[in-house]
């Protein structure tokens, strides 16, 4: 029987090479390097998408570049909205065919430099305006049935009751597990999504750089910078506020870190 992702203690988030770097075979060797690690380890590498809108190498082909290993369980492929049919089905089947089952579908950050899916594109015209998440994770379920598993994204920083309503949505699109935006202590929004759906999968997001700034322009809301802010200890502080939980690991300093974490949850 085939381990599900919610075994996995970490996730550990990886960014395949920018398309625009002057150092190419350097950071594809760091890649190999990060991502042979972490299965090493027997954590989850979670590869993203053209992350913040940059335009990167997508998780699928930096994989088949290098001759990287996919263990199923270990790695997860973010896919978001801003993509043509035809390169949305090109990494869909590569991941089929790869043996990657596990997807995070969310609607990302798009640039002018980036396609957006079209509703007419999956079959939604004259029922949604835009595509999201929803949208995208009901084709990939009807258009690959029993072939991926697939995560949503949680953000506790939205209006409650919105972002509640949105994940209901996902959930009955064909999601099964969620992976939240980054939280540094107890998050009330969290825990009442925890009491709301009993049983489901989540990962908690940590947030693993000192750099405190580029945290509240992920999550939207002011840290004053003088904020004591140790993400190690934070890391401690999450696996006992939500023991029940995975954590995916944003930022991880692989020569700083890394080697830290089998005690993080002792």
């Amino acid at each position: 029987m085939k381990e599900h992702i919610g075994k996995k203690l970490y996730q550990v988030e990886l960014g395949p090479p920018k398309q625009d770097t002057e150092k190419l075979l350097e950071d594809l060797e760091l890649f190999r390097q990060k991502y042979d690690r972490v299965m090493d380890s027997g954590y989850v590498v979670g590869i993203t998408d053209n992350a913040m809108g940059l335009m990167a190498f997508q998780g699928h082909e930096t994989i088949q570049e290098l001759g990287l290993r996919v263990i199923p369980e270990q790695v997860m492929i973010h896919l978001n909205t801003f993509h043509t049919k035809g390169n949305l089905h090109e990494i869909l089947d590569a991941c089929r065919d790869m043996g990657i089952r596990y997807l995070l579908v969310v609607s990302g950050d798009g640039s002018d430099r980036l396609p957006k899916l079209q509703p007419d594109d999956l079959g939604f015209a004259g029922v949604v305006e835009a595509v999201t998440a929803v949208e995208l994770i009901e084709y990939i379920h009807r258009e690959y049935p029993g072939v991926f598993e697939i995560g949503a994204a949680f953000n506790p920083y939205e209006p409650a009751e919105h972002e509640f309503e949105k994940l209901e949505r996902k959930l009955k699109a064909g999601a099964t597990f969620v992976i939240t935006q980054p939280i540094i202590e107890q998050n009330a929004v969290v825990d009442e999504m925890l009491k709301r759906f009993p049983g489901l999968t989540v990962f908690v997001e940590a947030w693993m750089s000192k750099r405190i700034s580029l945290l509240s322009e992920a999550v939207g809301y002011e840290i004053p910078e003088d904020t004591a802010f140790d993400p190690i200890e934070t890391l401690k502080s999450l696996h006992r506020l939500y023991p029940n939980c995975g954590v995916y690991l944003s930022l991880l300093g692989f020569k700083t870190q890394y080697h830290l974490l089998h005690d993080t949850w002792a």
